[in-house]
């Protein structure tokens, strides 16, 4: 930590639980990212274990999946609309996305540490299990049919998006159930994908 945050902590009579070394603040700036918010503070921690896809079955909400999205950002505001619309949680494919980070935590304002997020190695046999546990899988994407929350009152989703740009890879267009696209009646074909993220889930969360 910095001096100056020493000096905060102190001041406020917070007990550390570990000697603190001290540093300057661009030191902080290098290990956290140009992006992360820390406050003069960091701990090096070891990663938390990601719970099992057996597990965030058991809580409520639809179930969003990334195909190879990889801004760390859109990955945070999509995790903050995650939390705010009920997701039980996010799933990455481990190879091709970004690891959770200052900058991601910055754009999820709060929700890495509410929205689950998991790691499979292949998107395909991971939709397969979801199928099989009883999620319809739905794949977003312009031109398929129009996403109505009213449709899937009866079902629970797993949302799947694609890449900034590409889009749904073959192979995983091929293992949703569906296709659809959000709303758009004005005059661009396309959104970015956080923001697509947090129109459907407002549809599939808004009241009937």
């Amino acid at each position: 930590m910095t001096k100056e945050a020493l000096a905060a902590l102190e001041g406020q009579r917070v007990p550390l639980p570990v000697p603190p070394h001290l540093v300057e603040r661009g030191r902080l700036d290098q290990l956290c990212e140009r992006d992360a918010v820390h406050q003069g503070v960091a701990l090096r921690v070891e990663p938390l274990t990601p719970p099992a896809l057996e597990d965030v079955l058991e809580r409520s909400g639809p179930i969003l999946v990334l195909d190879q999205v990889t801004d760390p950002r859109n990955i945070g505001a999509i995790l903050r609309s995650a939390a705010a619309f009920g997701a039980a949680a996010l799933l990455l494919q481990d190879r091709n996305a970004p690891q959770e980070s200052g900058a991601m935590a910055k754009a999820a304002s709060g929700a890495l540490d509410i929205v689950p997020v998991l790691r499979e190695v292949n998107l395909a046999r991971a939709l397969a299990a979801l199928q099989n546990a009883g999620l319809w899988v739905v794949g977003l994407d312009a031109g398929g049919v129009r996403l109505d929350g009213a449709a899937y009152a009866e079902r629970r989703v797993t949302l799947v998006l694609g890449a900034e740009g590409a889009g749904l890879r073959r192979l995983t267009r091929e293992s949703c159930d569906e296709i659809a696209s959000v709303y758009m009646p004005g005059n661009m074909e396309s959104l970015n994908v956080s923001n697509a993220a947090a129109v459907a889930l407002y549809e599939l969360a808004r009241p009937l």
